[in-house]
């Protein structure tokens, strides 16, 4: 749990970063990548956790710079990728202006429950990474090699030493 603004802004800077890095994989083809075919293209899901974080923190009280086009997903992977970083940007500079230490303790209503705003805070970090591991593996259905997150993708096993698992 986040105790200060620092302690947020560290874990937030970090996973805008790995975020950042798996969006600078995507094409403009594997924007129409899907889950299944009645499912949600790779494009929305990205365009989806970008730009819902104005929304997700106004939602809290905190106002951030969003951009103005967010009903229609873009077609240029490139576009995504500078909206991530810029509306990232915005959300944890917002964050440090306008919550101190002690709003981390505040608690509002969240979805339904009762939550301080260290929760509410994770639960953003943790609804992007839900989305980001949907993109990684949307990425390996279009071909492409995602970045390694956590650990390396399979492709970046042998240089370590280590084999792939066996299927």
């Amino acid at each position: 749990m986040y105790i200060t603004i620092a302690d947020f802004s560290r874990e937030w800077n970090w996973e805008a970063t790995l975020t950042q890095k798996v969006l600078d994989g995507l094409t403009d083809d594997s924007l129409n990548q899907k889950v299944y075919p009645e499912g949600r293209t790779l494009g929305r899901i990205a365009w989806h956790f970008t730009t819902n974080i104005p929304d997700y923190l106004a939602h809290f009280g905190l106002k951030v710079e969003g951009i103005g086009h967010t009903k229609d997903v873009p077609t240029s992977a490139k576009e995504i990728v500078e909206a991530f970083e810029k509306i990232s940007s915005s959300a944890i500079k917002t964050i440090e202006q306008q919550w101190t230490d002690e709003s981390l303790q505040k608690v509002q209503m969240a979805f339904g429950r009762e939550e301080t705003n260290a929760q509410i805070l994770m639960g953003l970090i943790k609804h992007i990474i839900h989305h980001r591991g949907q993109v990684t593996i949307l990425m390996r259905q279009a071909g492409i090699k995602p970045f390694g997150v956590y650990g390396p993708s399979k492709e970046d096993w042998i240089p370590l030493g280590v084999e792939n698992p066996p299927l």
